[in-house]
């Protein structure tokens, strides 16, 4: 959202200088506009790769966490399926 509001006002600000410059300062002025653009553009994809980059490491964790839970379950159901096991072979006896 920030990103199109920024970018929406860039273009809005470059049409308005130029509307009210000569022809032979134009091209300066556009240069320096393509550059600060770039230099914008370029912050928000380092921005945006640390969001994505913690997002992705909440995600590994979250993967982790299920996984290890997942584990813990199918060994309380062996503990569980034993201890039945031995509680009918000591009935049996």
């Amino acid at each position: 959202e920030r990103w199109r509001n920024d970018t929406t006002e860039e273009i809005n600000r470059i049409n308005q200088v130029l509307r009210d410059t000569t022809s032979p300062q134009k091209t300066p002025i556009v240069r320096y506009w393509m550059e600060s653009v770039t230099r914008r553009l370029d912050h928000y994809k380092a921005e945006h790769k640390a969001i994505l980059k913690e997002a992705t490491t909440l995600l590994e964790l979250a993967l982790w966490k299920a996984k290890i839970e997942e584990n813990e379950e199918d060994a309380l159901g062996d503990v569980i399926a034993k201890k039945a096991k031995i509680d009918i072979q000591s009935k049996r006896s």
